[in-house]
């Protein structure tokens, strides 16, 4: 290369980005390295993102806490029942299957002749507990009184063709509520009772 040239080239300004090797070896190697820093930008963290951005990743929101309401529907219980003043309750009279008074006794207004007889302690057993699920609580009624009461649903229909001693005017006790038209009302216990269950026969609907 002739000298001509050489001057030429020495002419020719650095590029303004040039650093020189020695410069480099003065740089520290922290402020170096910011130089290689990535500007690609930065992927958001799903625990940063806001609620509202959650779908737009493609993610649900996760469900929120909620405190379940407890729903509870009103169970039917026989017995301890409360007793009316006396002379102030609706009479009703139990007597066995042969006629004799076992008992007179007060009580309320909706309370079931299957509660009362347990709150008396009367033997009248209701091994269903009022579920319309047996016939052991079968009673007889007087026939004026009988003629008083809503028809009876199909349910207790169906324990009733089951009960032992069917009448005309049988009923479970634990369907038949007390009305003030009923004041005076006779409750005759028949001589047996048939539980189904118990006694190892499946019932049957009809």
């Amino acid at each position: 290369m002739s000298a001509r040239t050489l001057a030429a080239l020495a002419r020719i300004p650095a590029p303004a980005n040039a650093v020189s090797s020695s410069s480099r070896r003065c740089v520290p190697q922290h402020i170096r390295n910011m130089s290689k820093v990535s500007h690609e930008p930065r992927s958001e963290s799903l625990f940063a993102t806001s609620p509202s951005r959650w779908h737009s990743v493609g993610r649900t929101l996760p469900p929120l806490s909620r405190q379940r309401a407890l729903h509870t529907s009103a169970v039917l219980r026989h017995g301890h029942l409360t007793r009316p003043e006396p002379g102030t309750g609706i009479k009703l009279h139990f007597k066995d299957s042969k006629g004799n008074l076992i008992k007179t006794v007060e009580a309320n207004e909706g309370d079931d002749i299957l509660s009362i007889a347990h709150e008396h302690d009367i033997d009248l057993e209701g091994a269903c507990e009022g579920s319309v699920a047996c016939s052991t609580c079968h009673v007889i009624l007087t026939p004026e009184h009988y003629d008083l009461l809503p028809e009876p649903e199909d349910d207790e229909n169906d324990m009733l063709d089951m009960a032992f001693g069917l009448t005309d005017t049988s009923r479970l006790g634990c369907q038949v509520q007390l009305t003030r038209e009923l004041d005076g009302m006779t409750a005759t216990l028949p001589s047996a009772t048939r539980n189904m269950f118990v006694d190892g026969k499946k019932s049957a609907h009809h």
